[in-house]
Order: structure tokens, then C-alpha cells, then sequence
């Protein structure tokens, strides 16, 4: 998130998946007058969290499916879109597609990110398949996670990020970018 403005400069996000709103919580907080909108398909899971913890009046919170709801988004312009989507610990085959990239880019100002976590064990077959997915639609593409997972050691989370240019990428060891990608 850093990449995509300096700090305190309010983002125009879409979260799809929203599990607890803890990252809208975060942007909310470190950058305030952002504008926010959460797509999370489990209307129960938000009923708990917004009975316990309410979101922050600025994020919007929609019960829907992601690919449907992004495909809706006729709204060009965020900064950044987050994607955390899960059935389970599984990734759902709608947002693991180059249509599901290439509506994300569509609705992206020209300058901004995808951000998708993505669940694999070794070999890391999925995530070969995602970063392939997503540099069929975005010129530079990376991956953040713990070294271990990067090198196939371990299952773990990674992010990938997408976006016409990650130039402003801190050098991080638990990052593949370019031709280490």
C-alpha cells in the first residue's frame, strides 16, 4: 500500500474479501479520508463483526461475490484492489482467471495495484500459475512472502502485485520481481 501513495495520502480501495476488515481498519486509520469499499460474501461473518466491531463509517461494506461485484464496478479509478478471496483454503477458480485480472485492471486508475494473496504448498504450482495469469494482463508483477515459501520450502501466503509499473518497490529479500520472478 505504501507503493501506491506517500503516507497520509487517502487511497481509493476495494477489498474483495473482508473477513474481519482488519486491512480497512488499518487504511482507515493511517489514511484518513480514504474511500473504501469491502465485498466479502459471508453475510454472516459481517453481521458478527459489525454486532462486535463496527466498521469505520468511511468503509463501505457490501455482501456479494467478488468476480460479480468486480465485474459490476463500472467505477474506474482505485488506487489499490485487494484481493483475499477463499472457499475454504482454497482460492475460488472466479478469481483465479486472466478475466478476473483483466477486470481488476480495468477498474485500476493507470498507476494502480492489484494486490492478491494466494495459499500454495510446495511445489508452488498455483502461485507459477498466478503470476503467469496476472502478467498476461499487468506489466510487472512480484511476489511478497516469508523466503522459505519463495523458495518452495514451506506452504505459506503470497501476495502478488500487479500494476504497469512496481518500479518504486523497496528491495526486500522476501520479494521476487522482474527475472528473480
Amino acid at each position: 500500500l505504501r507503493l501506491c501513495a506517500p503516507a497520509l495520502v487517502p487511497l481509493r480501495v476495494l477489498h474483495l474479501g473482508g473477513g474481519g476488515l482488519a486491512l480497512a481498519r488499518l487504511i482507515d486509520h493511517l489514511r484518513p479520508g480514504s474511500s473504501q469499499k469491502v465485498v466479502e460474501r459471508d453475510a454472516a461473518l459481517l453481521e458478527l463483526v459489525g454486532r462486535l466491531l463496527p466498521p469505520p463509517a468511511a468503509v463501505r461494506v457490501v455482501v456479494g461475490d467478488a468476480r460479480e461485484q468486480l465485474e459490476l464496478d463500472d467505477h474506474a479509478g482505485y488506487d489499490v484492489i485487494v484481493a483475499d478471496v477463499f472457499d475454504g483454503a482454497r482460492m475460488p477458480g472466479s478469481v483465479a482467471t486472466t478475466g478476473f485480472a483483466a477486470a481488476a485492471a480495468r477498474v485500476l486508475r493507470p498507476d494502480g495495484l492489484l494486490a492478491m494473496n494466494v495459499t500454495d504448498v510446495p511445489p508452488m504450482a498455483h502461485t507459477r500459475i498466478q503470476v503467469a495469469t496476472l502478467r498476461s494482463i499487468f506489466a510487472d508483477v512480484c511476489a511478497l512472502a516469508d523466503p522459505a515459501v519463495l523458495r518452495g520450502r514451506k506452504a505459506g501466503n503470497v501476495v502478488l502485485v500487479g500494476g504497469r509499473s512496481l518500479g518504486g518497490l523497496p528491495a526486500r529479500a522476501a520479494a521476487l520481481h522482474g527475472a528473480e520472478l
